[in-house]
């Protein structure tokens, strides 16, 4: 098992078990309400007096307090992804008893792809942060499970937009530091889930998105000097990861940082080679 560090009222579990088939349950409990992906194998699962066999693509639902046990009947092996929710992030969702109780959904369309993108963010395959993802992923089982929250702020389109571009605006002069969806949604005065919202509709991409933007954007300009290394570049701009900024960069420009800062100084076969890449694509 290994925890991703808590934000956002929110604490991430990669499980991956090894028990074997046949072992024996044993009761637990759910300290949290929780939704956990199945990304992998099968297992059966007791809550409340009901059994649920799980598959890839089975979220398994847990209600602070219930207690429950695992089996392992056919497969020796599972991985989940499990959204450990805070008290005060379930208030803020949706904290109807129905929606906690369900025990397990089947294989969801909607909830799967979110679910994919989660296991990206973790697996830092994507720019969306891992906690975005997270609770992007909570938001959306809660109106899959038929609980859709009332609980909404005001919506004032003038102060909302305001708040946006004031947050980008934040985000851009300080993109070079370590920054999470908790510090910037306290510098816009909203809880972590409301604010991911509201930027997000606003501006059209979450925070995190537009924060590696940023970095990106400044990483470019940046390579364009030959004296600085790639690694000087990348922390500078606020990647902490070398290897994370270099995929991170492909992904968005097409080429290395290496790649980039040539065509910076005027290579011209990789230009071409760019553009006809974008031609054929």
């Amino acid at each position: 098992m290994t925890r991703i560090p808590e934000r956002s009222g929110l604490a991430i579990y990669d499980y991956r078990c090894q028990i074997g088939v046949g072992a024996k349950p044993f009761v637990e409990q759910h300290d949290r309400s929780s939704i956990s992906f199945v990304r992998k194998g099968s297992f059966g699962y007791r809550t409340r007096g009901r059994h649920y066999e799980l598959v890839a693509g089975s979220v398994l639902v847990g209600r602070a307090g219930d207690d429950y046990a695992c089996s392992h009947d056919h497969v020796c092996g599972d991985e989940c992804l499990s959204l450990q929710l805070a008290p005060e992030l379930v208030e803020t969702i949706g904290d109807g008893d129905a929606i906690w109780s369900v025990g397990a959904l089947p294989p969801v369309p909607e909830l799967m792809v979110l679910a994919e993108l989660a296991d990206a963010a973790a697996q830092r395959n994507s720019d969306v942060a891992l906690d975005e993802a997270g609770l992007l992923m909570a938001a959306r089982f809660v109106q899959v499970a038929g609980g859709v929250s009332d609980k909404k702020p005001a919506i004032n389109p003038a102060r909302d937009r305001r708040r946006a571009v004031e947050a980008a605006l934040w985000l851009e002069q300080h993109a070079h530091q370590a920054i999470d969806l908790d510090a910037v949604s306290q510098q816009a005065g909203l809880s972590p889930f409301h604010f991911l919202r509201l930027f997000a509709r606003v501006l059209g991409v979450t925070p995190h998105q537009y924060l590696v933007r940023c970095r990106l954007r400044h990483a470019a300009r940046l390579l364009a000097d030959p004296v600085r290394s790639v690694t000087d570049v990348a922390y500078d701009v606020g990647f902490a990861d070398l290897s994370n900024f270099v995929r991170t960069f492909r992904r968005a420009a097409g080429v290395s940082p290496r790649a980039f800062r040539r065509c910076a100084k005027g290579e011209r076969k990789i230009l071409q080679e760019r553009i006809a890449a974008y031609s054929l694509g």
